[in-house]
């Protein structure tokens, strides 16, 4: 499913103002006297038009009017990618703050997304409403986080190339002192893959997941295999963070989405795989016809927040991350937390997506062949 959010007519948002917010009034009544100054938005899940507000500059203040969604699309998430769009636009023209009028039973909804009450109770129309602000102030800086890999066949510390089980070469045998080292450098994140559960379709080596998870400290994301509830189920039992999903959330969203729910946002590690900016799964053996824009906008919307991205043609082979296919992505979807994967040959890369406004990367062949040294990384913890 394609979700996509893009500028729209005044004329465009009558009918969902109207039919969500003023139920039985005429389309003239809501139209708002400076409509021809402002700027509209609307979020489209295919071709349908789903969510729209109205944005309206003043001075360095920034107002949005209208927020409406039609009824079976609410509680989808639609409301609250498009006023983070609308964060990122206002920050973007150096606005400082950001309100709206808030109708009292849609409080919780804003302090959710860090509005606080600015004005007394007042009523218009007979409906209630706080005055809800929000600054937009420059987020601090945010911290960069370095995810050494660890691929695990047999209980062994290994990488692929390119994904092939065929090119498969053993850097250790124990992957608990491989995260021990890791720790011991300051490294407090570790993305470990379970290659033979990824082959078989189910969780694996869950005891080396228990292992590190047990005697570090490290914030674990593990995936390769999890397929179903009890695999999700065993992972967490194992000790890990955050559970990384990949082929399930392409090929049984629903299933992923219900995952979300149970667990939370903050314990979904949702991976991309792309090709030429279409997702892959299976292994990279299936390229999709679905951009990886579309993708990651649609599962935005339902409250994922953390993301790594792969291009396939890159992983493995030492050439290079795709730092220009990041950007473009950071672009189209401002606010994601992206993690960049695959290519990293070198610390001048790693400084290259930093600077790109990643949110982090994980780092694998690099660092086993001794091309990128722990010494090196700690300078971005």
């Amino acid at each position: 499913m394609s979700v996509n959010i893009r500028y729209i007519t005044a004329e465009e948002t009558l009918h969902l103002r109207r039919d969500m917010l003023y139920p039985g009034w005429g389309l003239d009544d809501v139209r708002i006297s400076d409509d021809a100054e402002g700027l509209h938005f609307g979020v489209f899940e295919e071709k349908d038009l789903v969510t729209v507000v109205s944005l309206f500059f003043k001075g360095k203040r920034a107002q949005f009017r209208k927020l409406a969604t039609v009824t079976n699309r609410q509680r989808k998430g639609y409301g609250s990618l498009l006023l983070k769009h609308l964060m990122e636009e206002c920050r973007q023209r150096q606005m400082e703050s950001l309100w709206c009028n808030a109708r009292t039973t849609a409080e919780s909804f804003y302090q959710q997304l860090g509005f606080k009450r600015s004005s007394e109770l007042f009523y218009k129309d007979n409906i209630a409403y706080y005055k809800m602000e929000i600054s937009l102030e420059p987020a601090a800086k945010k911290n960069f986080s370095i995810i050494p890999a660890i691929d695990i066949i047999g209980g062994k510390c290994v990488r692929l190339t390119q994904g092939d089980y065929e090119q498969k070469k053993i850097y250790n045998e124990h992957p608990l002192e491989v995260a021990k080292e890791f720790e011991e450098s300051g490294i407090t994140r570790l993305h470990l893959v379970d290659l033979d559960g990824a082959k078989k379709g189910a969780v694996v080596n869950w005891k080396v997941l228990e292992a590190i998870a047990g005697k570090t400290s490290m914030v674990v994301d593990f995936g390769g295999g999890i397929k179903s509830d009890a695999d999700v189920r065993i992972v967490f039992e194992a000790g890990a963070a955050m559970a990384t999903i990949g082929s399930v959330a392409v090929k049984q969203p629903e299933l992923f989405f219900s995952w979300l729910q149970q667990y939370g946002a903050d314990k979904m590690f949702l991976g991309a795989d792309v090709k030429e900016e279409k997702i892959a799964v299976g292994g990279w053996l299936e390229t999709t016809e679905l951009s990886v824009y579309d993708f990651l906008k649609s599962n935005m919307a339902r409250g994922v927040q953390e993301i790594f991205c792969t291009d396939i043609a890159k992983d493995g082979l030492l050439q290079g991350p795709s730092t220009e296919l990041y950007k473009k992505i950071i672009k189209e979807l401002p606010g994601i937390q992206l993690t960049a994967s695959g290519g990293v040959s070198k610390i001048e890369d790693v400084y290259e997506l930093q600077e790109a406004g990643l949110a982090g990367v994980i780092i694998g062949k690099a660092i086993y062949e001794g091309l990128i040294t722990l010494a090196e990384l700690k300078k971005f913890l």
